[in-house]
């Protein structure tokens, strides 16, 4: 989200029965993963360490019972991330729901920004 983001904003958090929470950090490291092809890079990109960003997917991993990010080993070849179907699917599916969310929320958003002297 930018800086001249418009407030008040929502941010949604899911939580799963199997005690996995996909929210818009974890959502945004699958991005930047996808985008640069590797968890340390999406990791420096996020100002996050590689072994917090390695964490939040193992995170994903386990509780949702699917690999969401394959690695491949570094080494001469160079190693690497993408997205599996299932980590394509949590990212599609939160924004649908971010985006639904937005999209009724919006007239209270505005009530209450108005009610903050902002609109």
């Amino acid at each position: 989200m930018s800086e001249s983001a418009v407030y008040p904003r929502l941010s949604i958090r899911v939580e799963l029965a199997a005690g996995v929470r996909i929210g818009p950090g974890k959502v945004l490291l699958l991005e930047e993963i996808a985008r640069s092809g590797s968890i340390s890079a999406a990791g420096r990109k996020l100002k996050m360490s590689y072994r917090r960003a390695w964490e939040l997917v193992e995170d994903l991993n386990r509780g949702l019972g699917t690999t969401v990010v394959a690695t491949a080993a570094g080494g001469a070849g160079g190693g690497g991330a993408r997205l599996t179907g299932a980590g394509q699917a949590v990212v599609s599916e939160y924004r649908k729901l971010e985006a639904a969310s937005d999209a009724a929320a919006a007239p209270h958003l505005a009530a209450l920004r108005r009610l903050a002297g902002d609109g």
